[in-house]
């Protein structure tokens, strides 16, 4: 599945209402550790099935940083029926992600 991106104004409708569980990507150009994590998280994407995948530019959509408390990116969140079940900040190897998401 694609990864879509979500803004402020998308991000109830596309995460928090999704029917599927959903895996948030908080990034920003200018952060080396999200360009390092951003080839996996696209991976997990077109690999995993039943959840969906998301990215957030933390610069311009600080509301959902705020209420996330986001303090460093990259941040992924784990979502299922608009609850946060886990996260993980920094650079991640590929199976830390899939890990992150079988819970």
């Amino acid at each position: 599945m694609a990864v879509m991106e979500v803004t402020d104004d998308t991000f109830e409708e596309e995460v928090l209402k999704s029917d599927v569980p959903v895996l948030v990507d908080i990034w920003a150009t200018w952060c080396g550790p999200c360009k390092m994590l951003s080839p996996i998280v696209d991976e997990v994407a077109d690999e995993e099935k039943g959840i969906k995948v998301v990215k957030v530019d933390a610069d311009s959509n600080e509301e959902i940083c705020s209420k996330y408390g986001v303090r460093s990116i990259p941040t992924l969140l784990f979502i299922k029926n608009g609850e946060v079940v886990n996260q993980s900040v920094g650079a991640i190897p590929k199976e830390a992600v899939q890990e992150l998401i079988k819970s």
